[in-house]
């Protein structure tokens, strides 16, 4: 009976503790009401950056530095293998797609890009120029 009155208080005390936490926090929606339609956000500009993005620690997947809008992932077609395969990377001055993505999870070396690293935007992201929506003090690694 005592565990059980003992187990009670402390849930209650949680609970209390948690409601006072969450008063405190500001949504990034804004006013907007959790259970109306979000807002369409409004479209932000790409980074183009020539030569590419630095990355900001070891074994970071590269950022895209191009647009990618009109690029097509599914699984009959990767257009990102236009100019990064092993056959166009040179000719299109692009980066080669990296010799981990043709090794299977067995460690089998496989002829074409693995299964789990067939859909580049999984792993490598486009970049946009904006503010951020908290405040962020990383430094990446030198």
């Amino acid at each position: 009976m005592k565990k059980t009155i003992v187990t009670l208080t402390a849930s209650l005390a949680v609970l209390l503790f948690t409601g006072v936490a969450i008063a405190g926090v500001s949504s990034l929606r804004g006013d907007q009401a959790v259970d109306g339609m979000s807002e369409k956000p409004a479209k932000k500009k790409q980074m183009l950056v020539e030569g590419g993005i630095e990355r900001s620690y070891q074994l970071q997947p590269p950022v895209i530095p191009h647009k990618i809008d009109k690029d097509e992932i599914n699984l009959n077609v990767n257009t990102c293998m236009n100019c990064h395969s092993e056959k166009t990377f040179e000719q299109k001055k692009a980066p080669k797609v990296g010799d981990s993505h043709y090794v299977s999870r067995d460690g089998k070396v496989l002829e074409t890009l693995s299964s789990r690293r067939y859909f580049c935007s999984q792993c490598h992201a486009p970049q946009v120029d904006v503010d951020p929506l908290v405040e962020n003090t990383f430094e990446g690694a030198k």
